[in-house]
């Protein structure tokens, strides 16, 4: 059996991840050496600045490999040590297996099987360079593993504290009169480096910071071309040619000491943030991203009128003019309505989250509503999967259709949170309703649903029901209610439709009925 392992978030936050938080920090091993209430010694093996440990675990178990992440405080207290085991290689390949897994440490329990810690185990951490530290008699391997959460909840603290001051100036910078600038200004003191902020011809638009060795200036600039993406020529004939790659968001490297980084900015128009520190804190990328949100807004809004376009749409829209009339001040005649919410569960996602998702999925246009956000994305973008978010697509659509995908996109949400998939996207392929004029379908989906049309919820639940074959787990799920209400809403249904549910002809037939509802 595995003993109890304390392991902390250590997810990264990119660009499009919500909430925006760094990683949990990593604990170093000598931080935990310095604590007296655990009174820990170092016996064997090296320990230095970048000697870190993530979690501890406890395992009594001769070769732990298998159960171990990388990164441990492997606790034992020698109960699998055989008598003779200092007169072979048990130590040795005992030692090895837990660097090979990737173990940063080992602490060895004394007393009750063990009073001291045998030779040849100290003799095996020390050729194979790996810490170990002896644990006496009255420290709990409970107690070492609390205090490495208590020095993470500290460090992520710390490291919290840090992006919420870094994310409170660089918005004030952004409010300043020269707000390129200044957010590059206080993004390069925020990591201790350098920012510069890239045209889309790839030239230098403005820079702050200590400026790196030429190295990791040239190596920078090649890295903001792997996520700028590639322009379309107005006015050349695009032949059949294979659509492109999509580029990445942002992209990372380190050359010559720097470690590197570059965001393409929102929008699609080829900016992109440069970063070079000489050093890569837990909570860099976080500050970065939200430079590049900000200079995404500061950047879309200079080099073009989609702001007072926008604005322009929504005052049409509010005094009656048909969606369709006001579309081509947005930027296209085919959209795509995009559902999201975080991955994981907590707090709904806040402005700063929403836009960075706007921004990658290429448009401004966003609302924030509850747990979840809806993006109106341009029809000739291709949606993807960001990472940090559970998406719902709908298809391309007309303007005078924008509510129809908007329905659409909801319950490909509601699939992909029922299926754990990032991203489901509403199918297009021509269906049988296809082949029913649309009011005779109608009117027998408004006949045979009649029953249960006064109740939204019976609606929606045996909708979402049918869409996931049945599952009462899934529809659950979806629906964020109980698996015992789904059953009590389909026994419902069942009864008002008078039908069997379980016969596949039935199915069917509502299917339909509920798709041209």
């Amino acid at each position: 059996m595995e003993g109890t392992s304390t392991m902390p978030d250590t997810s990264a936050t990119s660009v499009t991840s919500a909430p925006p938080v760094p990683p949990t920090p990593p604990v170093p091993l000598s931080a935990l050496l310095a604590r007296e209430d655990l009174g820990l010694r170092h016996i064997a093996g090296p320990v230095g600045q970048d000697t870190v440990i993530h979690w501890a675990h406890t395992s009594e178990m001769a070769d732990p490999y298998p159960y171990l992440l990388g990164g441990e405080l492997l606790l034992t207290a020698g109960v699998h040590i055989p008598e003779a085991a200092g007169s072979g290689t048990y130590f040795d390949d005992y030692v090895s297996r837990i660097v090979a897994a990737g173990g940063a440490a080992l602490g060895f329990g004394l007393a009750p099987v063990h009073d001291t810690v045998p030779r040849a185990l100290v003799a095996a951490c020390d050729t194979y360079g790996l810490p170990l530290l002896e644990v006496p008699p009255q420290t709990t391997f409970s107690g070492v593993a609390r205090a490495v959460w208590q020095l993470m909840a500290q460090a992520r603290l710390a490291e919290l504290r840090r992006v919420t001051e870094a994310q409170q100036s660089l918005a004030a910078a952004a409010a300043r009169p020269d707000p390129v600038a200044a957010v590059l200004r206080q993004l390069a003191q925020r990591v201790g480096g350098w920012a510069v902020l890239y045209g889309p011809e790839g030239a230098e638009l403005a820079r702050a910071g200590r400026t790196p060795q030429d190295g990791p200036v040239v190596a920078l600039g090649a890295l903001a071309a792997v996520v700028r993406p590639v322009p379309t020529r107005p006015g050349v004939p695009q032949g059949p040619t294979p659509p492109p790659t999509p580029t990445p968001s942002s992209a990372t490297d380190t050359v010559g000491g720097s470690h590197l980084a570059a965001y393409a900015l929102g929008g699609g128009r080829g900016f992109v943030l440069g970063v070079a520190a000489p050093r890569r804190d837990p909570g860099d990328h976080t500050i970065a991203s939200v430079a590049a949100v900000l200079l995404s807004l500061l950047t879309g809004e200079q080099q073009s009128g989609s702001g007072s376009a926008r604005s322009a749409a929504l005052v049409r829209l509010l005094l009656g003019a048909a969606p369709e009339d006001v579309a081509p001040l947005l930027g296209g005649d085919r959209w795509t309505v995009v559902h999201a919410r975080p991955a994981a569960d907590g707090p709904a996602p806040d402005a700063v989250a929403a836009s960075a998702l706007g921004a990658a999925l290429g448009s401004a246009l966003i609302d924030t509503g509850g747990n979840v956000v809806r993006v109106l994305v341009p029809g000739d973008r291709e949606p993807g999967a960001q990472k940090g978010w559970i998406c719902g697509v709908s298809a391309a659509v007309a303007p005078h259709e924008w509510a129809s995908a908007d329905g659409q996109a909801a319950r490909a949400l509601a699939r992909a949170r029922a299926t754990r998939a990032p991203l489901v996207r509403h199918g297009e392929r021509p269906a049988l309703a296809d082949l029913v004029p649309p009011a005779d379908a109608a009117a027998h989906a408004r006949a045979l649903l009649a029953p249960i049309a006064a109740t939204p919820a019976l609606t929606e639940t045996l909708r979402t029901w049918l869409s996931l074959h049945g599952s009462w787990d899934r529809t659950a799920v979806a629906l964020s209610v109980h698996r015992n209400t789904v059953r009590q809403r389909i026994a419902r249904c069942a009864a008002l439709l008078e039908a069997d549910l379980d016969d596949a002809d039935v199915r069917m037939e509502l299917w339909f009925a509920l798709r041209e509802s």
